[in-house]
């Protein structure tokens, strides 16, 4: 986001909260973390939940602000401690993982004691595609119906064609021999 286009036409707060939220997203794309970077991400998560308050004033959000990921980045500094950088791990793989996983065996499930169906359709789509692993190996998914009738027909029109002409060789051999 360039803030220079936003100064002017929204509160000040405002322009300093997405400042401070930015400068936290920088500082956790680091490969390296040292305690001084811990420090200046500490205090630019602290400077934007100062300022993100402009959010409730003006009623954009009257409730305030209590979305998941933005709670996860009070732990950020302690997980940092205990497992390093996270050399721009995104949140959105698990994510995507989440949702072909959860989201959509839930949306197919009844919704009454949906964790055994949710599994039930995992393990069926873990099936289906350790089948179309097998298949290709096989290349069993190679083209399509048509394409392998045309390719038999194929064969067997120049295998039968060979036999004939072979046939006919053969036979205007022996006549030349007999001669």
């Amino acid at each position: 986001m360039y803030l220079p286009t936003i100064k002017g036409h929204v509160p000040c707060n405002a322009v300093q909260a997405f400042r401070a939220f930015l400068e936290f997203c920088y500082i956790v794309q680091h490969d390296v973390v040292m305690e001084e970077t811990l420090h200046n991400l500490q205090d630019a998560l602290n400077q934007y939940h100062h300022y993100q308050m402009i959010f409730k004033e003006v009623g954009v959000h009257p409730d305030g602000f209590a979305l998941p990921r933005q709670h996860s980045l009070i732990h950020y500094s302690s997980l940092v401690r205990a497992f390093g950088a996270s050399n721009g791990l995104c949140s959105s793989i698990t994510e995507s993982k989440h949702i072909k996983a959860v989201k959509e065996p839930w949306q197919q499930s009844n919704c009454y004691e949906a964790l055994g169906q949710m599994l039930l359709t995992n393990q069926h789509l873990d099936k289906l595609a350790a089948a179309c692993i097998n298949f290709t190996h096989h290349g069993m998914l190679d083209g399509t119906v048509l394409s392998a009738m045309l390719k038999m027909i194929s064969e067997s029109y120049t295998q039968s064609f060979l036999t004939s002409s072979n046939t006919n060789t053969r036979g205007l051999a022996q006549h030349s021999l007999h001669q």
